[in-house]
């Protein structure tokens, strides 16, 4: 796929690419565009993705959980999730480099996608 190709296709139906190290964290403008493509999420102090989301019980919540670590597996990218009644909050970002590539914005947009 080229770059163009690549940067057309929404973030949820891209596929996380590890990270080896050696590049920089996302910053800037580059992080805000990526960020426009992910709402509902917030960047914390441009190190790491939140996002709290709500269900009507402890059941549904778990549910969702389940579904996230499904997807975190699949991408070989893993968030840290907290799981409380009725609420699931999701934080990601990318650990080799302690801060955020593109990878952390592609499951954001997939997790999103499941709730």
């Amino acid at each position: 796929m080229t770059d163009d190709m690549r940067n057309s296709c929404p973030l949820d139906q891209r596929t996380c690419v590890p990270c080896r190290g050696g590049v920089e964290p996302l910053k800037g403008g580059a992080l805000a565009e990526l960020a426009g493509q992910t709402p509902g999420w917030e960047v914390v102090n441009e190190h790491h993705l939140s996002r709290t989301f709500r269900f009507p019980d402890f059941v549904k919540a778990l549910e969702f959980v389940n579904k996230v670590g499904a997807t975190a597996e699949q991408q070989g990218h893993h968030p840290d999730i907290y799981l409380t009644w009725g609420r699931a909050r999701i934080e990601t970002h990318t650990h080799k480099i302690d801060g955020l590539t593109e990878s952390d914005f592609i499951l954001a947009a997939k997790i999103s996608r499941l709730a």
